[in-house]
């Protein structure tokens, strides 16, 4: 199947991880009505984004992989019969926490899971408090709704990360996030943010010929205004659908038999010099 639909769930979350489950289902269940065969959450679906500060009572909010919380979305994507991308807060040990994407398949079963190797530390974003950097590697999950190549919000930044996923043969780079205007910013800050946050993520799509889907959280949360606007870009980075601030379900239809022609005009891959790309490996030259 060339031709796939995919739903990107943006919402606002409170603290209670059970109302925020609930709304999530309900979303899904929409977009499966709509007819999507991909549904997208955002990053740490089920809380609020916590990593606003520092406080060691949000370590109670993450949950085992598989577990509870799992099954009861696997039962859902079962259901619904929609490959289904959720991104948790996940407990693998005693003091070890991952900011983890699970990926279900749409007979209900794990897929996989990745976990997010770049983790920010910057006012407002505070993650290295709360997560190990991802131990499993950049992913792409062959699904029965294409190739998938999973990613998180601070990836989204870093060339390398794409190029790495686009390499194993994603068609398809998911970034679900949490992003959006502190308190001391302003509105000229906050588009010129907006505006560069679009412009890399749809590089990557550009420089690596796939689709890129971004999935980002709305609503307040201590006066951090998260900004939503999740898109979809097609391999040239051609805006495919994009939303607002407001929450909602954002629908597109990705045709993967884009790829292959865009490659072929644009074939960044056969050029590249694999042979003169050794200090990629330094931290700085």
């Amino acid at each position: 199947m060339t031709k796939q639909n995919i739903a990107l769930i943006q919402y606002s979350c409170t603290e209670n991880p059970i109302e925020n489950r609930d709304k999530a289902e309900h979303f899904i269940q929409e977009a499966a009505n709509e007819g999507a065969g991909i549904v997208v959450l955002q990053e740490l679906f089920d809380t609020i984004y916590f990593c606003r500060e520092i406080d060691s009572r949000y370590f109670d909010w993450a949950v085992a992989v598989p577990g509870p919380v799992t099954d009861r979305f696997c039962r859902l994507a079962e259901q619904l019969s929609v490959v289904l991308l959720l991104p948790l807060f996940e407990r693998k040990a005693p003091g070890v926490y991952f900011n983890t994407l699970v990926v279900i398949e749409k007979d209900g079963t794990i897929a996989g899971a990745y976990r997010k190797m770049h983790i920010p530390d910057d006012p407002g974003f505070y993650e290295k408090y709360y997560f190990t950097p991802g131990d499993l590697g950049f992913k792409v999950f062959d699904t029965s709704a294409g190739k998938i190549g999973t990613l998180i919000c601070w990836d989204q930044w870093f060339p390398e990360a794409a190029r790495l996923a686009s390499l194993k043969g994603a068609e398809l780079l998911v970034y679900p996030t949490a992003i959006g205007t502190l308190p001391e910013e302003n509105e000229t800050e906050k588009a010129e943010f907006l505006d560069a946050w679009k412009t890399i993520q749809r590089s990557h799509a550009i420089a690596n010929g796939v689709f890129v889907a971004s999935i980002n959280r709305t609503g307040n949360e201590g006066g951090t205004r998260f900004w939503g606007n999740s898109f979809v870009c097609g391999p040239f980075g051609e805006m495919v659908a994009e939303s607002g601030e407001e929450e909602g379900i954002l629908t597109a239809q990705l045709d993967y038999g884009l790829i292959e022609k865009q490659r072929q005009t644009w074939p960044f891959f056969r050029d590249r010099r694999i042979d003169a790309y050794k200090n990629l490996l330094k931290r700085f030259e």
